[in-house]
């Protein structure tokens, strides 16, 4: 069984997916831009984007319960 996770904190899916799925006891977060979710704008630096994409995915493992120290693998494009 699959449960859709998401949080306000981080900008809403664009298209048609969730932040995040729990399926067979792993999380698997979808990518993320790095908007910020209360102001909608995208720092301008690519430091100041990468960390706010990072924000992002530390909320929505929030909302699943978890943290950045359960991760075992990250892309970042």
């Amino acid at each position: 069984m699959k449960k859709i996770i998401n949080s306000p904190k981080a900008p809403g899916a664009i298209g048609p997916y969730s932040q995040a799925i729990e399926a067979g006891g792993m999380v698997f977060v979808s990518g993320q831009l790095p908007i910020n979710a209360q102001t909608g704008n995208i720092p301008e630096s690519i430091k100041d984007q990468t960390r706010q994409s990072l924000e992002n995915m530390k909320y929505i493992l929030d909302a699943a319960g978890l943290s950045l120290n359960h991760v075992v693998k990250t892309t970042v494009f």
